[in-house]
């Protein structure tokens, strides 16, 4: 016999054991996570994350980020979707950009980890002219007035024209060009084989006092696909900038700019053109 209590609880039941958990690393302790567990068609928490609105952006980009569920939106299957939208009546493009309200200073003498699980929708890189996401780091120190790029960036995860690449960069001092060359940064590059889920982490190893010898790493599934070093930037103001300071979490999806130029007829919007994230974690070594 069917009992609606019975299966309400069978179905709550099933929605907390489906909840994805960032996971454990031997050594380390997870000092901060967030998931994306609400009814579908929310917003993620407000509590925990700025929804930008903004029109007018940087980089020459055309999208207006806007606070809607039809670009930002929890699925009810434990996951967020950014998705860039395209108003046929506007001309107009719309999309996501979310920041979080916590921030993370890495720690002398511990390595800190920030990682995020997240995948990029399966449309041809025909149709993603113009398309650009990323999930990134940026200094606190913008909310206090400090311009980019001396307040410190650090790019995870970068994606343009649904190119089977990952991007990973810092950008600091001063642009143009500057100890990081701005505005290209000092980036690598790893192959994003396809539009499943990966795990992109970048790891501040401060286990040495002399900066020279600190790091940052970039990871994709756990395999190092880029390095910086204290010893290549060699100025302490800007390492501390990169590695000694409070950051934010952003997760964008940008539309147009400098780098991946504009979209054209052939760009998809919805769908397909997505960036859509299981958890984002910041552990500390032991």
């Amino acid at each position: 016999m069917f009992s609606p209590w019975i299966f309400t609880v069978f179905t709550c039941l099933f929605a907390i054991a489906a909840a994805v958990t960032p996971p454990t690393y031997s050594g380390y302790t997870r000092v901060w996570q967030q998931g994306f567990e609400g009814q579908a068609n929310t917003f993620p928490s407000t509590s925990t994350w700025n929804i930008i609105e903004r029109v007018k952006n940087y980089n020459n980009e055309v999208e207006a980020y806007v606070k809607s569920t039809s670009v930002l939106r929890q699925t009810g299957k434990n996951t967020l979707q950014l998705i860039p939208r395209f108003s046929s009546k506007t001309k107009k493009w719309t999309s996501a950009r979310i920041e979080s309200t916590y921030t993370l200073t890495p720690k002398l003498g511990k390595i800190t980890r920030v990682e995020a699980s997240l995948r990029l929708g399966g449309n041809s890189a025909r149709s993603k002219q113009g398309i650009w996401p990323a999930f990134w780091l940026l200094g606190d120190a913008i909310r206090n007035g400090v311009e980019w790029p001396a307040c410190g960036e650090v790019d995870i995860m970068e994606n343009v024209n649904g190119q089977k690449i990952g991007y990973g960069a810092v950008h600091c001092d001063k642009a143009p060009g500057g100890i990081c060359n701005e505005p290209n940064g000092i980036a690598s590059n790893v192959q994003l084989p396809d539009s499943m889920y990966h795990v992109w982490r970048v790891q501040f190893d401060r286990r040495s006092s002399n900066l020279r010898s600190q790091s940052i790493t970039w990871y994709r599934d756990g395999t190092v696909f880029h390095r910086v070093t204290g010893a290549q930037i060699g100025n302490a103001t800007v390492w501390k900038t990169l590695c000694h300071s409070p950051m934010f979490v952003i997760f964008n999806v940008a539309v147009g700019g400098d780098w991946p130029g504009v979209p054209n007829s052939s760009t998809k919007d919805g769908i397909g053109s997505h960036m859509e994230v299981e958890y984002v974690a910041h552990y500390v070594s032991n």
